[in-house]
């Protein structure tokens, strides 16, 4: 008679199994193509509780489980100042999924809330540089975040509308602030969609909004309210009943970025133009 198997084992094999093509083979693709990952790092696996971070951890837990390369992760979880119910969400959903957290508390949210500056911006560095100071401290060389496929995609459109810039969102970065540190985006080509279908295939529920400024949209799964981001997410779902590969198009024009028919641009910090060395042709 067959053993019958765990819940946490049933979500374990979903991955690999049925969402293989979905979502085990963009992550995989995406540690291979952009080298997120070298033997003997350390890396801190941030996790928010929404549904990708918690996937991420998952996936990086089979990886390291199957992989001839050796790595060594932390699973970390930053409290900003959650409500007792997200945080609750939170550490229940890290039991059921056997990730062993390292938790540690800060105050970023009340610092937001009572700045002069943008809440969002601010919040979104002060956490980063919480997670960047702990991870360090932990010894780790790498923090990885839960951004994927639509949030590049989305971040493109958005500093194009919006910040008045081509600025995209890389797979992998090098710290200015904290030495020797790298932030990786391990879900960089997987989709919302699928992440989606594999906590709806489950039946996971995971936080969606933890922010103090709109908790209300906590029961939504894309979140966002009346954002700007939400106003680009609807945007694209209108263009792809037309265009079904706009946002594949979108992404892979930052792959493939022509310097030399811009206009100008930054490396480094430094600003150029296509008036710098231009010669007038004489001939």
């Amino acid at each position: 008679m067959s053993r019958e198997l765990t819940q946490l084992q049933l979500i374990e094999r979903s991955i690999p199994q049925k969402y293989r093509k979905e979502l085990w083979r963009p992550f995989t693709y995406a540690v291979k193509r952009y080298e997120l990952i070298q033997p003997g790092d350390k890396i801190a696996v941030c996790i928010s509780g929404g549904k990708g971070s918690m996937l991420m951890a998952k996936l990086m837990q089979l990886l390291q489980r199957h992989s001839d390369c050796r790595f060594e992760l932390v699973f970390l979880v930053m409290d900003p100042g959650y409500n007792e119910i997200n945080r609750q969400k939170i550490e229940a959903n890290a039991v059921l999924l056997n990730i062993l957290m390292t938790a540690f508390k800060t105050n970023v949210f009340e610092i937001a809330n009572n700045s002069e500056k943008s809440s969002c911006y601010l919040c979104a560095r002060m956490r980063r540089g919480r997670l960047y100071s702990k991870a360090k401290g932990l010894g780790c060389n790498k923090i990885a975040l839960g951004h994927h496929f639509n949030d590049v995609v989305e971040t493109t459109v958005m500093g194009m509308f919006y910040g008045s810039q081509l600025q995209a969102m890389p797979p992998k970065l090098h710290s200015t602030n904290f030495e020797g540190m790298e932030l990786i985006r391990l879900l960089y080509c997987a989709h919302e969609e699928d992440i989606l279908a594999w906590k709806r295939y489950d039946e996971l529920e995971f936080i969606q909004c933890a922010c103090r400024f709109t908790e209300n949209c906590a029961m939504r799964d894309n979140g966002g309210g009346g954002s700007k981001r939400q106003e680009v997410k609807t945007l694209l779902k209108r263009l792809m009943r037309d265009s079904p590969n706009i946002e594949k198009s979108i992404f892979n024009s930052i792959h493939a970025v022509r310097l030399d028919t811009m206009v100008a641009h930054k490396h480094n910090g430094v600003f150029h133009t296509v008036l710098d060395g231009y010669k007038i042709n004489n001939s």
